[in-house]
């Protein structure tokens, strides 16, 4: 259960945001029902959010890879659920999924074994090796790698968000 209240969505001076809410995502997941207790942070996270996960260049797949990655470091099982069938749909299969909760990248390219190792240390350890990053600089370019980066923070931030508040599942 939820540590504070939801918000109260009826409000008026908030519609507006609900409604954006509602159509950029389907629907009002409990993340967004907290967040809108702070409208000006709701407002922000959303738009945060949007450019990690429909604006960016990097391949849904590893998007959502990476996003299932720091979900499982961070026992987030909200962000695990939510996005797992985001991840089916944009290519993941089982074995990479099941291979993800393992911590075993076997069934990856190298490139998606260097981000989930990039992802890993940036989660675990906060700052990457040398070697980690050279990995990851060998196989995207440098907008890639400001995305992976970004994705990698974004969803840190995400399950300590809901870690902390504990958000219900939907």
């Amino acid at each position: 259960m939820a540590r504070i209240e939801y918000a109260d969505i009826t409000r008026p001076e908030i519609r507006p945001l609900v409604e954006r809410i509602e159509r950029e995502r389907a629907g009002l997941p409990n993340l967004y029902r907290m967040l809108l207790n702070s409208p000006p942070v709701a407002q922000g996270w959303l738009a945060y959010l949007t450019a990690i996960r429909q604006h960016s260049g990097l391949a849904p797949k590893l998007r959502e890879m990476l996003i299932l990655r720091v979900a499982v470091l961070n026992q987030a099982d909200y962000e695990f659920d939510q996005h797992l069938p985001i991840a089916l749909k944009a290519g993941c299969n089982e074995d990479q999924v099941q291979g993800l909760k393992r911590g075993d990248f076997g069934a990856l390219d190298p490139g998606e074994r260097a981000a989930m190792a990039y992802c890993d240390e940036m989660t675990r350890e906060i700052r990457v090796r040398d070697a980690t990053f050279a990995a990851v600089r060998d196989a995207f370019d440098a907008r890639a790698i400001v995305e992976i980066t970004a994705t990698v923070a974004a969803y840190n931030m995400v399950s300590r968000f809901l870690e902390a508040i504990q958000i219900d599942h939907e």
